[in-house]
């Protein structure tokens, strides 16, 4: 019992900060990372599954999923502006052209990924 609910709350802590280095780095995805975490603490931690769904960054968007497996029109915009411009950012930096092709193929992925995400309005 006690080794299950110590292995949710590592994955979940794991997840956090996966989720929250995913804000700044453009290959880490945010949204699953943060998804998983919550998973987790519902498994682990009653304190914070709590905390993280009443989260100001997060919450939003987690009560959104929750209910209607859907992301608002305008994080689904912010999201999609913020990985493609850090893509070009790290294409347009690295030397090596087929990692710049691996990167762009990256991009297209998430892009169509996110795009393709039930949308809700605003």
């Amino acid at each position: 019992m006690y080794l299950k609910k110590g292995f949710f709350l590592v994955v979940g802590v794991l997840s956090v900060f996966l989720g929250t280095l995913g804000i700044f780095l453009p290959l880490l995805p945010t949204v699953p990372f943060i998804l998983l975490a919550v998973f987790c603490f519902a498994r682990s931690s009653e304190r914070l599954h709590r905390w993280l769904v009443n989260h100001p960054w997060f919450a939003v968007a987690i009560a959104d999923w929750q209910r209607e497996r859907g992301i608002r029109k305008t994080i689904k915009k912010r999201a999609m502006i913020l990985s493609a411009a850090s893509f070009i950012l790290s294409i347009s930096i690295v030397p090596l052209f087929w990692v710049k092709g691996l990167l762009f193929v990256m991009m297209l992925i998430l892009l169509t990924y996110l795009w393709r995400l039930p949308t809700l309005p605003d």
